[in-house]
């Protein structure tokens, strides 16, 4: 007996979801999907804002729904959409985020070498259309020699000629934005991130293959770029969470230089506590050619998730050599690195002065101790005039980007990209 594969799932966010057919139900079964599950949206932020313990996975689901949504508002504007397409959009949202790491953009290049995780998303679609082109479809047929996801991969890499299809999924109000501001406010309870999300997509039209919001929703628009804004420091940009992030990526460097025989504690590769995964990307230099070569980079990436990461470092306590394990012990029982702000990089004298000062306290050699501190810059800027604008369509037809059309928001306010430069160290304290 089939089994019934149009499913209701219950999200916190937005309420009941629908899983339409068949095909989406089995692009979200899939092993690289589920995977979702086990990586956290918002990376170490947990740390910070106790409630934001949810998933890529939740992400995914709810920027599909709004997917649904949008199509089915720009239908009722007359703009036509196929069945196939809706799909296809639906199906590209769905796995636009699928290539993210532990702990998503934290170890994006500490684990692996020039590879983004745009690339890998791309690579994980590709297969997962390998893998379902084996199974007969009924809900969305293919024609004669057609994978049943190359709609969907033509849509993410913008190759597909509805560029509006690519716009809902990647530019400067798609449906990804509107979800993760809704969704992280909600689980970090920040309520300056609330966006009206159903009255933009409710406002949303085409003109000349390019999305446009009416008029009547401007407002909704102005909303969205401040949350967006406000998001970004209070949330995404936290100093905590970024000292978090730079003393995890300071444990991972550490164990890779252990993994592959750099390290004082031994002249040869020493042996670390991981799972099988994790091993791969600490004892093998990985390159964006061994994921397109060789099947079985991708492969291990798809069995790393949080939790390979979190369990090797609580074993690293243990470690024989110092430095890994007072970064791991450390890290663990939240003794974070402290940030402060400073104005300019550190000078040469000043770097080796800091690093010999945190080494002798830690009782470790003095060219260990530049792995007790980190310098990082945070920057982020709310509207860029390069990418994919955000158009405001009038009741006479005319077209004006929101940087002309707001009245609140000026081009150069929300132009501006912000830069905070940090200082974090490893406490003493």
């Amino acid at each position: 007996m089939m089994a019934n594969k149009r499913k209701i799932i219950n999200d916190p966010v937005f309420g009941f979801l629908s899983v339409p057919n068949e095909l989406i139900y089995d692009v979200l079964q899939h092993p690289y999907v589920q995977r979702l599950n086990r990586i956290k949206q918002l990376g170490l932020s947990y740390l910070v804002y106790p409630g934001a313990t949810h998933s890529r996975f939740g992400h995914s689901l709810g920027a599909m729904h709004l997917m649904h949504e949008a199509i089915q508002s720009l239908r009722m504007k007359g703009v036509e959409i196929t069945e196939e397409e809706a799909t296809s959009a639906m199906i590209a949202i769905l796995l636009h985020d699928i290539g993210h790491g532990p702990f998503s953009h934290v170890l994006e290049h500490t684990l692996v070498d020039g590879v983004t995780h745009e690339d890998i998303s791309l690579l994980m679609m590709q297969r997962i259309n390998e893998d379902l082109s084996q199974v007969r479809r009924t809900d969305v047929r293919c024609t004669e020699g057609s994978k049943p996801l190359d709609m969907a991969i033509a849509i993410f890499k913008n190759e597909y000629p509805k560029h509006f299809l690519h716009q809902l999924i990647s530019s400067q109000l798609d449906v990804d934005r509107m979800d993760y501001l809704c969704r992280d406010s909600f689980f970090t309870g920040v309520q300056e991130g609330r966006v009206a999300s159903e009255r933009l997509l409710k406002m949303l039209d085409v003109r000349n293959d390019r999305l446009v919001v009416q008029v009547k929703g401007i407002y909704s628009v102005e909303k969205f770029l401040v949350a967006r804004r406000l998001m970004y420091w209070q949330v995404y940009l936290h100093k905590t969470s970024v000292a978090a992030e730079q003393h995890l990526i300071k444990i991972l460097s550490r164990a890779k230089e252990i993994a592959r025989g750099h390290s004082a504690l031994s002249p040869q590769s020493s042996e670390l506590f991981c799972s099988p995964a994790l091993r791969y990307f600490l004892y093998n230099h990985i390159s964006f050619d061994d994921f397109a070569v060789r099947s079985e980079a991708l492969d291990q990436y798809a069995l790393l998730d949080d939790n390979d990461v979190l369990c090797a470092i609580k074993t690293w306590i243990s470690s024989g050599d110092k430095v890994l394990s007072t970064l791991s012990e450390s890290f663990i029982n939240r003794r974070l690195f402290r940030g402060e702000l400073i104005e300019e990089p550190l000078s040469e004298e000043a770097q080796k002065t800091l690093s010999r000062t945190l080494a002798q306290a830690v009782g470790v050699k003095e060219e260990e101790g530049s792995f007790l501190w980190s310098e990082h810059v945070s920057t982020s800027n709310t509207y860029s005039e390069k990418a994919d604008t955000i158009d405001i369509l009038y009741g006479d037809g005319t077209v004006r980007d929101i940087a002309e059309a707001s009245e609140i928001l000026d081009l150069a306010a929300l132009t501006r990209k912000p830069i905070k430069r940090y200082l974090f160290r490893y406490r003493l304290d």
